[in-house]
């Protein structure tokens, strides 16, 4: 019997998903501390960026009282959020695969 203490099923399933990606050919990276940093400013940013927009759909709420209207502030709203999530993906994409 070993002397080593029993594995958390986190650890199993983690040693799991090692094996795995080793057999299909994925290779882990290390990231560096500079891609750390340029990761957290752009989360930073572009959270920023959509708490901004998500304050400007609450004021423009306020002043909209037809049914239509509001409908179609909520779709904008959304499609603003979608594009500022897909720019920070491509950054921090971009970031990653250097």
């Amino acid at each position: 019997m070993s002397d080593e203490a029993p594995k958390s099923a986190y650890e199993l399933a983690m040693e799991r998903l090692r094996k795995k990606d080793a057999e299909s050919g994925v290779e882990a990276r290390v990231t560096t501390d500079e891609q750390r940093h340029e990761i957290a400013e752009v989360k930073r940013v572009y959270g920023a960026k959509a708490a901004e927009a998500e304050i400007l759909h609450k004021s423009q709420l306020l002043t909209v009282w037809e049914p239509d209207a509001r409908a179609q502030l909520e779709q904008n709203h959304r499609r603003d959020l979608e594009r500022i999530r897909g720019d920070e993906e491509r950054k921090l994409r971009t970031i990653r695969d250097r």
